[in-house]
């Protein structure tokens, strides 16, 4: 959430921001210009008035101590308080940051300005996508062939947008599970946390996934029925990405100077309803409803969030060259950036299968946004006050996408895949064949 008072200061700047992200923001804050009009107006006269109370105060005072009436003066200064207490119930100050929680956040003047994702721009290639001697399959071609992807038993037990993996296929994620968590603990310095797997509206709300974004999210029947205007802590929602429980798990909170960075790394099932994504990526296990995902989590001070950006993002790209797997980072423009974000970068892996780059990580600053939506704050070393921390998140990885990338990028004409070097301690094997992909199972 932006800053109010910011806001009110800054209008034609938040607004020039604001419409560099296409769609109707500027709009809402036309609204927040006529809203916070009326609120100058309602204080303006609730001043006036109290000045007149308080002579009518002095003059009653006056007259009871010569002994004269002042019943009709002590009825005007009972009305007088009545208005005031209206005006002041009154101030749309609620309304204004009501308002602002369907804001979304300013763009940092680095970030390119565009409308879509065709104004992205390319800031770094990492690997030489591989040459082959045969014409490359897709993951799920791959996948049904070795007996580890089933996505016809998935539709049968849960529907579209599931998966099943078998044998090697179901080592294989749990592998890579295990390698990036031992990566980002050993070598990049992180704490691993598990984290519930369902939370509170107040949550979703803090990290800005509510009450924008409902329609995408699988919420439970444990409550009452959710209203975009109550962040209630008793209904539950499956998270969408580990970002929202650990964001939240300093959620109105004050961190000692010394606490900062904090940096997090937690492994979590998510679950998207991906209402948005109708007809989109219906093969294979790209676009999916539950998938499992190695977040990273930052909490910096403000003047350290560029540079932890820039060491998060490097630290998921760690991994991708580790497996060896060609990839791009995407500097997303204005149009193309989440909710929340401030600056973000996408990492995108190279399918041969598809040959095409997709999307495996999404790492952004917020910024002090999802903070102020939260409560989350840390007192300065040696300052009495405490301020907004910044918080900052990206995927490192997607299990199920750097899955898929190793069967396009790692396969062999014979039909086998070859496991990456980093990977083979973890799979106790250094390629998956059909003979013993799923021990049998068709």
């Amino acid at each position: 959430m932006l800053d109010l008072a910011f806001v009110r200061a800054n209008l034609e700047v938040v607004e020039s921001k604001l419409r560099t992200r296409g769609g109707n923001a500027a709009d809402v804050l036309a609204d927040f210009r006529s809203i916070d009009q009326e609120r100058r107006e309602r204080i303006t006269e609730a001043e006036g008035l109290k000045a007149a109370r308080k002579k009518l105060s002095d003059e009653i005072a006056r007259l009871r101590r010569e002994g004269q009436d002042a019943s009709a003066l002590m009825e005007e200064t009972k009305q007088l308080k009545a208005r005031i207490d209206e005006l002041d119930s009154a101030s749309n100050e609620d309304l204004l940051r009501e308002r602002m929680t369907r804001v979304p956040n300013l763009p940092y003047d680095d970030v390119p300005v565009g409308t879509s994702a065709d104004d992205n721009v390319e800031v770094k290639r990492w690997g030489q996508p591989k040459e082959f001697d045969f014409a490359p399959r897709s993951h799920w071609e791959i996948g049904e062939q070795l007996g580890i992807l089933d996505l016809g038993r998935a539709a049968k037990i849960s529907g579209a947008r599931f998966a099943v993996y078998w044998g090697a296929g179901a080592r294989l994620e749990r592998a890579l599970a295990q390698f990036m968590l031992d990566m980002h603990t050993r070598e990049h310095g992180y704490t691993e946390v598990l984290p519930p797997f369902m939370v509170n509206s107040r949550s979703m709300f803090g990290t800005g996934q509510l009450p924008k974004f409902a329609e995408d999210l699988f919420r439970c029947e444990d409550g009452e029925a959710y209203h975009a205007d109550a962040y209630r802590e008793n209904d539950h929602w499956l998270i969408p990405t580990a970002e929202v429980p650990v964001t939240n798990l300093f959620a109105n909170e004050t961190l000692e100077d010394n606490q900062l960075t904090t940096s997090l790394v937690a492994h979590t099932p998510c679950f998207r309803s991906e209402a948005g994504s109708y007809g989109k990526d219906v093969r294979g296990i790209i676009r999916q409803h539950q998938f499992q995902k190695v977040e990273l989590v930052k909490f910096a001070r403000p003047e350290d969030s560029a540079a932890e950006h820039e060491a998060l993002t490097r630290n998921a790209e760690t991994v991708l060259e580790r497996l060896e797997l060609p990839y791009r980072r995407m500097l997303l423009c204005t149009g193309d950036m989440g909710f929340g974000s401030a600056k973000t970068y996408d990492l995108e892996v190279w399918l041969p299968g598809q040959q095409i780059y997709r999307e495996i990580s999404s790492c952004s600053n917020y910024d002090a946004f999802q903070a102020r939506r939260a409560g989350i704050r840390y007192r300065p070393k040696g300052q009495s006050k405490s301020v907004f921390v910044h918080t900052l998140n990206g995927s490192g990885l997607a299990v199920g996408r750097t899955w898929l990338a190793i069967l396009e990028n790692y396969q062999q004409a014979d039909g086998s895949v070859r496991v990456p070097d980093a990977l083979i301690p973890y799979m106790g094997t250094d390629v998956i064949e059909p003979r013993n992909a799923a021990q049998g199972v068709k």
